[in-house]
Formats: C-alpha cells, sequence, structure tokens
C-alpha cells in the first residue's frame, strides 16, 4: 500500500470516526469540535504507525476538509440531490469529503485529478457497501466535469488586446 493511499485510509477512518461520534451530538456541533478530530487524527496516525511524511498529509488532508466543510457538503448535496447528505452513509460521505477536498480545493500540482477519484473509488471499494465506489465515481466524475467544463470557458475566453502607449 502506498504512503498516500495509506493516508488517506487513516484521513478516512478519523473523519468516519470524528462524524459518528458528532452525529450523536446534532449537526450543528460539527465546527466546534475541531480538537476532538485532531485526537482522533492524532490516536489513528500514533496507532498505525505512520512516519512524519504521511502524517503531514494526513494532516493537510483533514485540515482541508474542516477548512472547507460547509463548501464541500454543499457540493455533495447538488451532485447527489436524490441523496439527503443525512442519508448518504456515513462511510462514502467521508470518502467523497476527502475527493472532493482534493478535486476542488487542493492544489492540482498536489494530486491529479485523476489519482484522487481513483484513491477514493478504491477507498470506496475497500470499506463501503456493494455499490459505493459507482456512487463516488459518479458524484466526483460530475464534478470533475464541472471544473473541465470551468476551465476550458476560462482558457477559451479571448484575452483583451494590450493597448500600447
Amino acid at each position: 500500500m502506498s504512503n498516500r493511499h495509506l493516508s488517506r485510509s487513516i484521513s478516512m477512518q478519523s473523519l468516519y470516526e470524528w462524524d459518528f461520534q458528532i452525529s450523536m451530538l446534532g449537526s450543528g456541533e460539527k465546527t466546534k469540535n475541531k480538537e476532538k478530530l485532531d485526537m482522533i487524527v492524532k490516536n489513528n496516525i500514533k496507532e498505525y504507525g505512520v512516519s512524519t511524511e504521511k502524517d503531514d498529509f494526513v494532516s493537510d488532508v483533514i485540515s482541508g476538509v474542516f477548512d472547507n466543510l460547509k463548501k464541500i457538503d454543499s457540493i455533495i448535496k447538488r451532485l447527489a440531490p436524490e441523496w439527503p447528505i443525512e442519508q448518504v452513509t456515513i462511510i462514502d460521505r467521508n470518502i467523497l469529503r476527502i475527493g472532493i477536498y482534493e478535486l476542488a480545493f487542493s492544489k492540482r500540482t498536489d494530486v491529479p485529478p485523476r489519482v484522487a477519484i481513483n484513491e477514493a473509488i478504491e477507498l470506496a471499494k475497500s470499506f463501503g457497501g456493494n455499490s459505493s465506489g459507482k456512487f463516488v465515481n459518479g458524484v466526483l466524475g460530475s464534478l470533475y466535469k464541472e471544473i473541465e467544463e470551468k476551465r476550458e470557458k476560462k482558457d477559451s475566453k479571448p484575452k483583451k488586446d494590450r493597448i500600447k502607449n
């Protein structure tokens, strides 16, 4: 298992544990529990014996998901309207959060889009249900398509001619 794949697994498991605990408190408590999430991550990193490099990647993913949680969840709601976010399994929801963070909020040079999607699908196949891989692929594929369409529109806009003095 590659370092980053293991790091994503630890990130997903940490987010799962945090999300499960928070769901018992109510959705309004999520933003108040960064300390709880950090503690869960620290314990999971210690349990899996992760090196410093992996530790940094896990921390980056966890912080990125946490800092963008409302935006990420709104993307899930928009791209999977038939599934209210509370009804998406905790595993699938947190795999999507990681995938969406990597696709839409992290630097493209850090993780190529196809790698982010593929890694999320692999996590879904390993940890989710029978249809998790297809569900994750559908949501992240739709997001990727949107991102690419926006990029193409941006690239095809004619540049204004510069007026030389």
